[in-house]
């Protein structure tokens, strides 16, 4: 990934200083898989800590841990209320299982797809929304130039790096991002580690 950072510090200013105080870039990704977008559900505003505590016992309740749509679907309702998912959770995790299980989601498909065709499908499922697509591109599909304009943690980093009396919308966003272009979603993982370093995340 040397070439994006060299070419978003030469693009902006800002964003090279950020690159310098945080280092090489270092994402880690998951598989583009059914268990990852549950994973993205089960995680939706709750902290790192609670989320995975929950998640893991969801996994406890499957046979040899093993995450498919068919294994959540054999799970009761209070089961899985029980693992510590709130209903809302629960009925989401329960409709991706069931539109994977009946084939309207095909995780196979996904990597042939666009950007915004793999949204589409992906928003299809209740409980899923753009941000939540966003991250499957970037985590899991690994796409390059995805630029998350409902994440908060982004819109507070560039809030911050640049200046701005109150977060950005998204248009802001965009037209900041365009020298970024075609490596936003490395922008992004800076614009993110830089609130991990000197408190600025």
């Amino acid at each position: 990934m040397r070439h994006a950072t060299r070419h978003l510090k030469n693009a902006d200013p800002i964003l090279a200083e950020i690159i310098e105080r945080v280092g090489p870039f270092r994402m880690e990704y998951r598989e583009p898989g059914f268990s990852t977008l549950v994973r993205s559900i089960v995680y939706q505003q709750l902290s790192g800590r609670v989320a995975s505590r929950i998640f893991a016992r969801l996994l406890d309740l499957l046979p040899n841990r093993e995450l498919t749509p068919a294994a959540i679907l054999a799970l009761t309702v209070e089961q899985m209320r029980g693992a510590g998912l709130s209903g809302q959770k629960t009925t989401y995790i329960r409709d991706l299982a069931e539109r994977t299980f009946a084939g309207e989601i095909d995780f196979a498909l996904l990597p042939a797809m666009s950007d915004k065709e793999v949204i589409e499908m992906l928003t299809r499922v209740k409980g899923v929304g753009v941000w939540t697509a966003h991250m499957f591109l970037i985590f899991a599909l690994q796409r390059p130039d995805v630029l998350p304009v409902g994440d908060l943690g982004v819109r507070t980093a560039i809030r911050k790096a640049y200046r701005m009396r109150a977060l950005p919308k998204p248009a802001r966003m965009e037209k900041i991002a365009r020298s970024w272009r075609p490596w936003c979603s490395v922008a992004s993982w800076y614009l993110w580690r830089s609130l991990d370093n000197e408190a600025m995340l």
